[in-house]
């Protein structure tokens, strides 16, 4: 908000917003939206005065920012950070576990047991993807509460949407360990795989530091594509801007439209290396 005074002395007041509503839930783009909106005010006060008062440049400006975010209004990075850790938290270490799965079949041998059994290829890569799943839901459990006794970070929004995202994620994370370990042929390369494919897109495309809205071309596709983008949307807007179901549901969706994608990969990496 700007206040500033008309021709008569009395204090007129002017606000613009950010037509990107996270800012105060991001403070790196906080930053940024803030020292644009101070320069701008700033130079066109400037500009006015000196239009009207030609010559004289005036000691101080006539007017005054207060600067105001909607959400997390106290600017403190914990509240933005622990739910983007989450986040990370719950796409690396599933999709770390999974992605030995199926791959430590293939060292032991033991993967021929699938060939000469009636058990389906999806059965097969379900029962070695729900363990995982289940641990990374413990996981979940484990960071909520730190997130609410440790850190005092607040769930404002809606926790039912927020334990329904993270069982939809936890089971995308380990989808994608699941693919992983469908087309490598060592531990060792599982380890690196998942290890390197998890954390970029998740670190840098995901939202957790700048807005995907703000990414462009490759990027912004990789982004699309991953998970980590939408728990993003909703682990930040559960904790910080008291969203619900409604408004989150868009993510749930794109959550489970990515788990039937990479199942349907596995299971086409697996029957390719059936043959």
């Amino acid at each position: 908000m700007i206040t500033s005074h008309d021709n008569r002395g009395v204090p007129a007041h002017l606000s613009f917003t950010s037509s990107q509503p996270r800012s105060g839930s991001t403070p790196s783009f906080a930053l940024a939206v803030h020292g644009i909106g101070d320069a701008v005010s700033y130079w066109r006060a400037a500009d006015v005065t000196l239009a009207a008062r030609p010559g004289a440049a005036p000691a101080v400006l006539p007017i005054r920012v207060e600067t105001r975010f909607r959400y997390n209004p106290t600017f403190d990075s914990v509240y933005a950070m622990v739910p983007s850790i989450m986040m990370l938290l719950l796409m690396f270490s599933p999709a770390m576990m999974t992605a030995l799965g199926v791959v430590r079949e293939k060292e032991m041998g033991s993967i021929t047991n699938l060939y000469v059994t009636p058990v389906t290829g999806l059965e097969f890569l379900l029962g070695k993807q729900l363990p995982y799943a289940a641990i990374g839901l413990i996981n979940f459990v484990c960071l909520l509460a730190l997130a609410l006794f440790m850190f005092q970070v607040p769930i404002k929004g809606s926790a039912l949407t927020l334990a329904a995202g993270a069982a939809l994620y936890v089971v995308a994370t380990t989808g994608f360990g699941l693919v992983i370990s469908t087309f490598v042929t060592s531990q060792v390369a599982a380890i690196f795989a998942a290890g390197i494919l998890t954390m970029m897109p998740a670190v840098q495309f995901s939202g957790m530091f700048t807005p995907l809205s703000s990414l462009t071309g490759s990027a912004r596709s990789m982004g699309l594509v991953f998970p980590s983008t939408y728990f993003q949307q909703i682990s930040l807007g559960s904790f910080t801007k008291s969203l619900g179901f409604v408004e989150l549901s868009n993510n749930l969706l794109a959550l489970a439209a990515i788990i039937v994608a990479y199942l349907a990969l596995a299971r086409l990496f697996l029957a390719t290396q059936e043959k």
